[in-house]
């Protein structure tokens, strides 16, 4: 059995001081992929006892950024989707193992008045292509901040929020183009029906308190890798950033 975890942690620094090492400690992973580092290379050391480390960086200070730590050392590593315009922003990562691919990513936001729309559009098409060019080679295992909640089930209040960031019309109908191209959403398929299970929240109106939040974190796995999923669960109870972590484990 393998424990994969992806957590945005909305700033590696300040998640640090807010309980992070407990939390990593306590989910032991074999494989915990992060999202929105916030840092470049030399700005954080992390004593991963165990773990190999691999980290993404933005161009930009203090934006984007992800990483991956894994106990069994990948084959292989890249950096990025193979596009210029879109890997200045240090979104993705994958790791290669005998069995299959592990990527994290950060999906692009739209932003207020979703002014990064356009862009986002681009970036979805060219990611599910290169998630489509691994998966001739082996199955795919992909999680992060993907930035969409895909149906109203996943976000507290659907009717208000219909043009907004992350439940456009657009940005949903993206997420259903990646499923019908051969992958599967691990906690819809373990819990179809699950309502108020969300994995961000807004640090405004007590958004959390109030559990009025959004699922936009996923874990999402090709089809061929069905048979060998035994779990999917969202770590509400995990505080340290405004997302919370999300777990697949895998046989």
């Amino acid at each position: 059995m393998k424990k994969l975890v992806s957590w945005n942690v909305n700033g590696i620094r300040a998640c640090l001081t807010k309980g992070f090492m407990e939390s990593f400690t306590k989910l032991g992973a074999d494989i915990f992929c992060l999202q929105e580092t916030k840092v470049q290379a030399g700005q954080t050391e992390l004593e991963l006892p165990g773990y190999h480390q691999y980290w993404n960086y933005a161009e930009k200070k203090g934006y984007s950024g992800t990483a991956i730590f894994t106990r069994e050392e990948p084959l292989s590593v890249a950096y990025g989707i193979g596009e210029e315009e879109h890997d200045k922003e240090g979104r993705v990562i994958t790791a290669e193992f005998r069995e299959y691919f592990v990527v994290t990513c950060y999906t692009p936001n739209s932003q207020d008045g979703l002014k990064r729309l356009d862009y986002r559009m681009a970036w979805e098409d060219s990611f599910r292509a290169y998630l489509k060019r691994l998966e001739e080679k082996k199955p795919v295992i992909f999680c992060g901040d993907l930035n969409v909640a895909h149906k109203e089930i996943d976000l507290k209040n659907p009717k208000t929020n219909r043009k907004n960031a992350g439940f456009t019309d657009e940005e949903r109908g993206k997420f259903s183009e990646l499923l019908e191209a051969g992958f599967i959403d691990t906690f819809r398929y373990f819990h179809p029906e699950a309502e108020g299970e969300y994995s961000w929240w807004s640090y405004r109106f007590k958004a959390r308190e109030k559990n009025a939040g959004w699922r936009i974190d996923y874990f999402c796995v090709s089809d061929s890798l069905k048979d060998r999923l035994r779990s999917a669960s969202i770590h509400q109870e995990i505080f340290g950033s405004d997302h919370c972590p999300v777990e697949l484990v895998i046989e």
